[in-house]
């Protein structure tokens, strides 16, 4: 696998061309591969005037140029090729001839992969660790002001871009395996050359090509290549709702319709549940999804049939291309949704195996389960989306830790929120987060009570769902006092220079961080040693005396976690348990493993977690 990646790599910024007189076109996707579930194939090509021109296929076997679509604009053609089942790889050669001229040029057709069609996506066996990399780590300070790109390494500025790349998250590799994580997120790492405010990687100016202040294609190559070698999936983080006003198309649309609202700014409504609403006008559907969120994100019409192809085959195109494992997709639901459909249905149609999580930001069950594949809609709508991201459990779960025990305050809310897994298809197929790139770090959001954030990863890392860490939750840091994003995608400690804090080493640490950072990786490999809790049946009991408990359960063993929010021990009694001891009489406890009695009254300390593994054979 490593060596079919890095071939590609080495074509993939240039097509190979040989002509009669060489033209600067520009063809994505850049090239395909034979053995795919869809032999479809629909290849823009950008260059002034091309629509003119006349496209012919030299003859290839298994492989047949069926036509050519054609925009509005003069400077895009679209080449329909078909490549059959029998197609072997090899160069495809196009003619056209324009303005009484003829060109010749080459397009790579590679073979697939051995078992790229199988490949595995992220589960709940995986722990994803998020990554913004702008802000994670500095691996090459060459790279972070470069002539022509619109903005400039800054700093010291909130805002501005810091200068962390690809080559800085390569050089964590070890720290991460060692932790404990499985899959890495990385917030958008393709170009965004805005003249402000591009570190965060949302306005993307070309689907095709990695910003060259985070690395090269090459360098994202190698950052799968060898995060794989070392037990780490690579998700993608795609923006399918819009792009930023500097792409190329915006000035030039392939098609008038390309943006919506006519390429002019009106703001999105982002009144989400216009979607579900049975009521809901027409008109405030069509302000929520085809608004724009900001005059400098264009707003993309998915309805045009070219544009939709584009998007569907540009993510099946980096799925290949750098071995993915999973994609997240931004602001899902601001897309037009049978375009959603068509998207998702054609990527895990190539890939069955696969995992894609939909951003549907809503703490309401009922509008976020609407998107997992699976779920039968009240409107016929079918969704081919595996998994969503619950925010209902992340507010729920910041609530419970924040407020006092009552009947309807706390831990009530974290039992009120997994009571709606009915409303899912695939309730363990869903990413669980504590915080995010987007909101305010769970240990700000818990007054930087060091217990509190403990108790909040302890049930992240073994309730139901994938669970995510946000990038330096392990070392507490921290946005207090400012909501600003630029705050809360902070620095990671030594990851730049001039820190006196460094997260691999512990070097500069306060006692607070190593304690939280140990106690992550410790939690990290007791669900990396006990797949039960990733995989086993969630059964939880209503919360009493500031006590959270459930179990996760399969044939041969129980995990039995007790969260005690209080600020005094409380006495738990074992009748309440016995459905999920199952007769056994001894466990133990993973975090201080102490044998336990479990026919015997005991303490729960104050604000702490108890993890009680039972395994039932032992009777």
């Amino acid at each position: 696998m490593k060596q079919h990646l890095l071939v590609i790599a080495s074509v993939l910024l240039a097509l190979s061309f040989t002509s009669r007189n060489v033209q600067a076109l520009v063809f994505e996707p850049q090239n395909w591969w034979t053995g795919m579930a869809h032999q479809s194939l629909q290849i823009l090509v950008r260059e002034p005037n091309i629509k003119q021109a006349n496209w012919q296929l030299i003859p290839y076997q298994g492989v047949s140029l069926v036509g050519v679509s054609r925009g509005d604009s003069n400077n895009y053609a679209f080449l329909n090729v078909e490549v059959s089942p029998q197609a072997r790889s090899g160069e495809l050669h196009f003619t056209y001839q324009l303005k009484g001229k003829s060109y010749e040029v080459t397009y790579p057709l590679y073979p697939r992969a051995d078992n790229s069609a199988q490949r595995k996506g992220f589960s709940s066996k995986d722990v994803i660790y998020l990554i913004n990399p702008d802000r994670f780590a500095n691996g090459d300070i060459k790279n972070d002001t470069l002539l022509g790109m619109r903005e400039a390494a800054d700093p010291q500025s909130r805002g501005g871009r810091h200068g962390g790349d690809l080559q800085g998250i390569i050089g964590h590799l070890d720290y991460l395996q060692t932790m404990g994580f499985s899959q890495l997120w990385l917030t958008p790492v393709r170009e965004n050359d805005m003249p402000s405010y591009s570190y965060h990687g949302y306005a993307i100016t070309d689907f095709y090509r990695i910003d060259e202040r985070m690395g090269s294609t090459d360098d994202y190559i190698e950052l799968s290549v060898q995060a794989r070698e070392k037990g780490l999936g690579l998700i993608m983080d795609m923006v399918l709702n819009h792009s930023g006003s500097e792409h190329w198309w915006v000035g030039d649309p392939p098609t008038n319709d390309w943006l919506n609202f006519g390429g002019k700014f009106s703001s999105t409504s982002h009144a989400r549940q216009t979607i579900q609403d049975p009521n809901a006008s027409e008109y405030d559907k069509k302000q929520f999804t085809d608004g724009w969120f900001v005059p400098t994100m264009p707003d993309l019409n998915q309805r045009q049939p070219l544009l939709a192809n584009y998007l569907i085959q540009h993510a099946i195109w980096w799925i290949e291309t750098a071995n993915l494992s999973g994609i997240r997709v931004d602001t899902y639901s601001y897309s037009d949704k049978a375009f959603l459909a068509q998207w998702t249905r054609r990527i895990m149609n190539e890939y069955p195996e696969f995992n894609i999580v939909g951003e549907e930001w809503s703490a309401d069950p009922a509008i976020a389960s609407y998107w997992q594949a699976g779920k039968v809609n009240r409107d016929g709508y079918r969704s081919a989306l595996p998994s969503v991201m619950d925010f209902s459990l992340q507010e729920a779960l910041i609530k419970a830790l924040n407020e006092p025990e009552s009947w309807n305050t706390g831990w009530v809310r974290v039992y009120q929120s997994l009571a709606n897994d009915f409303l899912y298809a695939n309730p363990n197929n869903l990413l669980i987060f504590a915080d995010n790139h987007d909101m305010s770090r769970v240990y700000t959001e818990l007054g930087q009570d060091l217990a509190k954030t403990k108790l909040a990863i302890t049930l992240l890392l073994t309730t139901r769902g994938i669970p995510q860490i946000y990038y330096g939750t392990e070392v507490l840091l921290d946005n207090t006092g400012s909501n600003d994003h630029g705050d809360i995608r902070i620095d990671f400690p030594g990851g730049f220079a001039g820190q006196t804090q460094d997260a691999k080493t512990q070097i500069g640490l306060t006692e607070r961080q190593k304690s939280m950072q140990n106690y992550v990786r410790q939690l990290l490999q007791i669900r990396n040693s006990n797949t039960v809790l990733a995989e086993g049946k969630l059964i939880h009991f209503s919360p009493f005396d500031g006590i959270y408990s459930y179990a996760r359960s399969n044939a041969t063993d129980t995990i039995l976690v007790l969260l005690n929010k209080q600020g005094r021990a409380v006495t738990v009694d074992p009748v309440r348990f016995q459905e999920v001891t199952k007769g056994s009489h001894t466990g133990h406890e993973l975090l201080t493993q102490k044998p336990i009695r479990l026919n015997e009254m005991r303490s729960i300390p104050a604000h702490s977690a108890q993890l009680i593994h039972i395994k039932h054979t032992d009777r």
